[in-house]
């Protein structure tokens, strides 16, 4: 059987990742983190009306660090505990936290996905990226290699 590429948003999806899967997932984990870092600072923001709780400032720290805080702890522990968290998140968590995130309607969704990092079709339950993109291009190597430019859309 010919070995298939995959190719999505024009780049070769490839194990182990090639730098251009690096560059791509960097630049997608920079938009969720600027997002993510929004939400915060908007959840925090609100804390201000006094009619308002910190539920949703815990609930992003929780996502974003992997544990809750308790009674002790007041908001600016959370807010600042949730930056410095997200300021060190590597990209396979962030992948895997913006989805519940955006699942909660707290993140909008992206117009891109990372590339690699897990086999999420496009609809599940906690897709984060837009999903107009197209499917990923399939070139069976064999047809590259022979000229013929058969490609088959999954």
């Amino acid at each position: 059987m010919p070995k298939v590429k995959q190719i999505k948003y024009g780049i070769e999806i490839t194990k182990p990742h090639s730098k251009e899967m690096y560059t791509h997932n960097d630049k997608v984990a920079k938009e969720m983190k600027r997002n993510v870092l929004s939400e915060i600072h908007k959840a925090y923001s609100s804390l201000q009306d006094a009619t308002q709780d910190d539920g949703l400032l815990r609930k992003i720290g929780q996502a974003i660090e992997g544990y809750g805080y308790g009674d002790g702890y007041d908001s600016d522990d959370v807010k600042d505990g949730a930056i410095n968290a997200l300021h060190n998140m590597e990209n396979w968590s962030i992948h895997q936290e913006y989805g519940y995130l955006c699942s909660e309607g707290i993140v909008p969704k992206l117009p891109q996905k990372m590339l690699g990092l897990d086999k999420a079709e496009d609809g599940c339950w906690d897709c984060y990226w837009e999903e107009e993109d197209g499917p990923i291009e399939k070139v069976q190597y064999d047809d590259v290699l022979n000229g013929i430019d058969s490609k088959e859309k999954i």
